[in-house]
């Protein structure tokens, strides 16, 4: 198996876990004389099942992601990181340009308003989102690449 079909089944197997349990806390309580449309122990016991497959899975992923490397050496944990790190700067950039500059579809400017200015160099920043959100779309790609070619180790 491909690293990028465990991952895959991976998220599908949180996503059954998730509907499973929002199920049995339907039917966890019925009224007086009602029975459940479906015993809560039974999809308890399908959790478990689940939860089980998904610890065996996310130990081989998390294996395959300390020994796989990028092209260009990095192992693809440490490229994760970077990625997410990517991401974290630059929404943080995002986020100080919009308290800077709000949409200007917002603004309305009146004689008895406070005017209001950015105190940073709003172009700069935007600038710096976007090389921002460039390495985190190469980055990205050279991952998924990584990710599609790299056999699981199980």
């Amino acid at each position: 198996m491909k690293l990028a079909e465990a991952l895959l089944e991976r998220k599908s197997i949180k996503e059954q876990i998730a509907a499973l349990r929002e199920r049995a806390f339907k039917d966890a309580r019925v009224q007086e004389g009602d029975l459940p449309a479906e015993r809560p122990e039974d999809l308890m016991a399908e959790i478990e099942k689940l939860t089980r497959r998904l610890e065996t899975l996310v130990v081989a992923i998390n294996r395959t992601n300390l020994q796989a490397k990028l092209p260009d050496g990095p192992t693809l944990m440490e490229a994760i990181v970077h990625r997410d790190m990517l991401k974290l700067r630059q929404k943080l950039v995002t986020d100080l340009v919009d308290a800077a500059a709000p949409d200007r579809d917002s603004w309305r400017i009146t004689r008895s308003e406070v005017k209001f200015q950015p105190t940073i160099d709003v172009a700069r920043w935007r600038r710096e989102a976007d090389a921002l959100a460039k390495a985190y779309r190469e980055l990205d790609t050279a991952i998924q690449a990584v990710n599609w070619t790299t056999e699981l180790n199980e």
